[in-house]
């Protein structure tokens, strides 16, 4: 319904006169204020001042620099995503269980945003305080462990019975599903006695891998987690070097990465300086190190097992030092990296 408002003046009696209460008659006083429609105080809009825009909250100093970290990983992120790593674990990584922790939320962390990671252990550590316990004392030869009878029992026991499960359980808190095998498992691993087998013992070389078994297992999301125990042709169990494994399981996946945790920092030009890191050398300069002696003991096989896997395919291949805190993620998802990085 249409109102309208009516002129002032019939409102007035013909013979009233409205006193002017203003000496101005031609000045308008505007109302301050007035009711509103719902009986509040209503305001005119020409006494209020414009309101001023709020500043933008900024996010704290450490919200940025964890913002800039994550897109700076980006490039990484995509070069990577869908491609197999290979990770050997293993070492002082083992025993602290701070840095069982990092490495493993790490390793976690790379399957969620696209990686496709395989996670290849020893364990030194463990495998000797059970040693001790029956009374045997640890020795080593050239890196590799020597393996009588009695040790072998005790490392397929600790290796695939306690280690093994003990890392499948601790991916699966982290929030990530994994599958724990052994070289024995689908013929995963055959192996055959060391050339040294007389002074070594039970410790083997691979001679095939069949990842058939990893396959299905890496396409459906999971990690597989493998202790490096295998068999030869007739069942007898060996111990075979987690380096070495790991090595020849990257060329049989055809992985872009081999990663090995060790104890060090990586490859030394002066094996007394630890500030002479050799930080990126190719197939043919690490191999005149060995030959002059400037690489020995224990990275010897670590170098022998990264050549052999580049040799046969796999892309780069980095020993890092597992006693870092996130030495997998600045290796992988960082331009310095951490360690030695060895190209084809």
């Amino acid at each position: 319904m249409l109102l309208t408002k009516p002129h002032p003046s019939s409102l007035l009696l013909p013979s009233t006169s409205l006193p002017n209460p203003s000496p101005n008659p031609s000045r308008v006083t505007p109302l301050a204020s007035s009711r509103g429609r719902r009986g509040g105080l209503g305001v005119c809009a020409a006494s209020v001042a414009p309101a001023q825009p709020a500043p933008a909250p900024q996010p704290s100093a450490p919200a940025l620099s964890r913002v800039d970290v994550l897109s700076e990983a980006l490039p990484f992120i995509q070069r990577f995503r869908g491609k197999t790593v290979v990770v050997k674990y293993g070492g002082a990584a083992m025993k602290s269980p701070e840095l069982q922790s990092s490495v493993i939320r790490d390793l976690v962390l790379l399957s969620c945003v696209g990686l496709r990671p395989v996670l290849v252990h020893g364990g030194g550590p463990e495998i000797n305080s059970w040693l001790g316990r029956v009374g045997v004392e640890p020795q080593f030869r050239n890196g590799l462990r020597v393996t009588d009878a009695l040790t072998m029992e005790v490392v397929e026991m600790v290796l695939v019975g306690k280690v093994n499960k003990q890392l499948v359980s601790l991916i699966s808190l982290a929030g990530a599903t994994a599958v724990g095998l052994c070289g024995k498992d689908a013929r995963l691993l055959t192996a055959r006695p060391s050339p040294d087998a007389a002074a070594l013992g039970f410790v083997g070389e691979v001679t095939r891998v069949n990842p058939s078994v990893l396959h299905p297992i890496i396409e459906s999301g999971h990690i597989p987690v493998i202790a490096t125990v295998a068999a030869d042709e007739t069942g007898q169990a060996y111990n075979i070097n987690a380096d070495t494994a790991a090595g020849e399981i990257a060329a049989a996946l055809g992985a872009e990465k081999l990663l090995l945790l060790t104890d060090v920092s990586g490859i030394l030009a002066d094996r007394n300086d630890p500030g002479s890191l050799v930080k990126e050398i190719d197939i043919a300069g690490v191999r005149q190190m060995v030959a002059n002696g400037k690489v020995g003991g224990g990275m010897i096989p670590k170098v022998e097992c990264c050549v052999r896997a580049l040799a046969q395919g796999v892309h780069t291949a980095s020993i890092i030092d597992g006693r870092v805190p996130h030495s997998l993620l600045l290796e992988i998802l960082t331009g310095e990296g951490t360690g030695t990085m060895i190209t084809g």
